[in-house]
């Protein structure tokens, strides 16, 4: 396991994955206290997903984002790392217009240019940081020209105090998260930069464009 990407337990081979798939779940919903969807609503706009839109979610998780972004788009695909958490959203989540297939980040399976949409949530501090650049580089390879990214990581507390307890409930990761790299990285990349934005108080989200234009 990666130092500093301990907070959940991880998959062998896959660093940073969290295996407690329903677990995570309850405590999402407990996190968000009946916000979620007014949340993760915010992110699919702020990506301005149109019906016509092929989406990934890098790092999905249970599939909430995932199956939220296939109500808007045509087609949304969840990726995860963790065997468990791809269980789970295809338990909870797989429709028609949505599914989730196990990978990594940093070495998807996926074609060039073969999505709209690439969004990202709370996922970004559990790629192994070595691997992080290479993971934003999947993602500008993944995209047709003109496609979008939107990336929504967890913005550390300010106080003393509440890093304190943030660090104690989630681990160094999250107390630390360096969420002013996530644009550098994304401008690294090849996109050019758009808006950051914070969505509710915990959010950091950077939104940016592949260069060319959309077919």
């Amino acid at each position: 396991m990666h130092r500093g990407y301990q907070h959940g337990k991880v998959d062998d081979g896959a660093p940073g994955a969290i295996r407690h798939a329903r677990t995570y779940e309850l405590l999402s919903a407990i996190v968000f206290t009946g916000s979620r969807r007014r949340i993760f609503g915010r992110l699919v706009d702020l990506a301005e997903i149109i019906v016509e839109d092929e989406v990934l979610d890098i790092g999905c998780g249970p599939g909430y984002l995932t199956a939220l972004a296939a109500s808007t788009g045509r087609r949304s695909v969840g990726v995860d790392a963790s065997e468990q958490m791809v269980t789970e959203a295809r338990r909870r989540r797989t429709s028609a217009n949505c599914s989730f297939v196990l990978g990594k980040a940093e070495a998807l399976d996926l074609p060039d240019a073969s999505f709209d949409v690439v969004l990202s949530s709370l996922a970004i501090h559990h790629i192994p940081e070595d691997a992080r650049i290479r993971a934003f580089g999947e993602m500008f390879r993944v995209l047709r020209p003109g496609g979008r990214v939107l990336v929504a990581d967890f913005q550390p507390p300010k106080g003393h105090l509440a890093r304190h307890l943030v660090g104690a409930i989630a681990g160094e990761s999250m107390r630390d998260n360096p969420v002013e790299r996530i644009a550098p990285m994304l401008g690294d990349a090849g996109f050019d930069l758009g808006a950051t934005t914070r969505v509710s108080w915990f959010l950091h989200c950077v939104r940016a464009n592949k260069p060319g234009d959309a077919e």
